[in-house]
C-alpha cells in the first residue's frame, strides 16, 4: 500500500498562503489591549479552504497560528489553535457543500463560508481560549470579538469574492487540483 502524499504544488500553495497569514496576523495587524486584534490573518486560511477544501484549510490554519506564535514569542493556546483549525474546515466544508448545490452563486458561497467560518472559529472557540488564558468574563469578550469579526469577516468577504471570481484564480486551483484527484485515482 502506498502512502498518500500531498503534491507538491499544493503543499507550496498551502504554504504559502500559511505564511501570508502570519504576516498579516502577526506584522501586520493592529491591536485594542492583550485580547482584541483587527487583522486579515483569516483571509489566506478561508481561501484555502475554500479553494482546496477543509483539510487544506485546516492545515493552513494550524501551521499559520503555530509558526505564527512561535515566531513571536506567544505563547500557544491551544484553543486559538483549534479555532484557526475551525475556520480553515468550516469555511472548506461550507464552501464544498455551497458548490455542490449552488454552483452559480460564488458571492453566496464566500459570504456564507467566511461569516460560518469566523462565527465558529473566531468567535466561540477562539473566544473560550482567549477568555479562559487572560481569565476574562466571555459575554464581554464575546461581544467585542462578535463586533470585531462582523466587520473583519464582511471585509474578507470584499475581498474574497473578487479573488474566486478571477480567471487567473480559478484558472491556477484547477492547475494544483486535477494532479491531486489523478493521483489519488491512480493509488486506488
Amino acid at each position: 500500500m502506498k502512502k498518500a502524499q500531498l503534491p507538491l504544488q499544493l503543499a507550496l500553495a498551502l504554504s504559502m498562503l500559511a505564511a501570508i497569514s502570519i504576516i498579516l496576523g502577526k506584522y501586520l495587524a493592529f491591536g485594542i489591549g492583550n485580547v482584541l486584534r483587527f487583522s486579515f490573518e483569516n483571509l489566506p486560511i478561508a481561501f484555502a479552504g475554500i479553494a482546496f477544501g477543509p483539510i487544506a484549510g485546516a492545515l493552513v490554519g494550524a501551521v499559520a497560528d503555530l509558526i505564527g506564535c512561535l515566531l513571536v514569542g506567544y505563547e500557544i493556546n491551544w484553543l486559538v489553535t483549534l479555532g484557526a483549525v475551525a475556520i480553515g474546515l468550516i469555511s472548506g466544508l461550507s464552501a464544498t457543500v455551497l458548490k455542490k448545490f449552488l454552483p452559480r452563486h460564488e458571492a453566496l458561497t464566500v459570504i456564507v463560508s467566511v461569516m460560518a467560518a469566523h462565527i465558529i472559529g473566531s468567535v466561540i472557540i477562539k473566544t473560550v481560549g482567549l477568555a479562559a488564558y487572560y481569565a476574562m468574563p466571555f459575554h464581554i469578550l464575546l461581544l467585542w470579538r462578535l463586533i470585531n469579526y462582523a466587520i473583519v469577516g464582511g471585509l474578507e468577504c470584499l475581498l474574497l469574492i473578487p479573488l474566486m471570481r478571477s480567471r487567473g484564480v480559478k484558472r491556477e486551483i484547477a492547475r494544483i487540483m486535477p494532479r491531486h484527484r489523478e493521483r489519488k485515482e491512480e493509488q486506488k
